[in-house]
């Protein structure tokens, strides 16, 4: 029987956030400029915590990317993961990532980053992916699809790929109270690099 290691992306196995990065990569000069302006009360709402991160991400995606050409944009996500993500990857949450891979562990990105750049990433890392996905229609995006993967739509995506039950140890890793309910899930847990009980 092997053990499930869950692994969220944003700050976990990264540096930093990298939602952020990708939008200014892939997202054209005078849209980002516009955007600004237009998501300046969302962005001055969430600072001050008066509007979570679900309907933040959700303006952002809206107002960056809806209307884009897909096949564009999954182009971008795939040079984005081979250019600029291993630059943020954090140094011994990727060595931890290697223990796994070499006990033989299944290993599941866990993220509420977007498709785009995460399939790529873990298909080169030969780990699995359960992430916030972009709807498209008639070969344009138009926003998310279903549910974005954070908070217990973590626990939700991790049991629609497999049965926990069925692996003799599961270790999570995260660093948001985002990230809480999969944390929940685990025999062993890392906060923030840290195990915690």
């Amino acid at each position: 029987m092997s053990d499930l290691a869950l692994f969220d992306f944003d700050g976990t196995l990264t540096t930093r956030e990298t939602f952020p990065d990708f939008m200014r990569y892939a997202v054209p000069r005078p849209r980002l400029l516009a955007g600004a302006v237009l998501l300046a009360p969302v962005v001055v709402g969430r600072r001050r915590g008066w509007i979570t991160g679900n309907p933040t991400r959700a303006s952002i995606v809206q107002v960056g990317l809806r209307g884009v050409d897909a096949a564009c944009l999954r182009a971008k996500g795939e040079t984005f993961a081979r250019d600029v993500l291993p630059a943020v990857l954090r140094a011994e949450a990727m060595a931890r990532l290697q223990w796994h891979r070499e006990r033989g562990s299944r290993i599941v990105v866990v993220s509420g980053g977007l498709d785009v750049y995460l399939a790529p990433w873990c298909a080169a890392q030969g780990v699995e992916l359960a992430c916030s996905v972009l709807a498209e229609r008639s070969g344009r995006i138009t926003g998310y699809a279903g549910a974005q993967c954070v908070g217990e739509e973590k626990v939700r995506r991790v049991r629609a790929l497999c049965d926990p039950g069925a692996y003799a140890t599961i270790h999570a890793y995260g660093d948001t109270h985002e990230d809480m309910a999969m944390l929940a899930m685990a025999h062993h847990r890392t906060y923030r690099g840290r195990a915690v009980a």
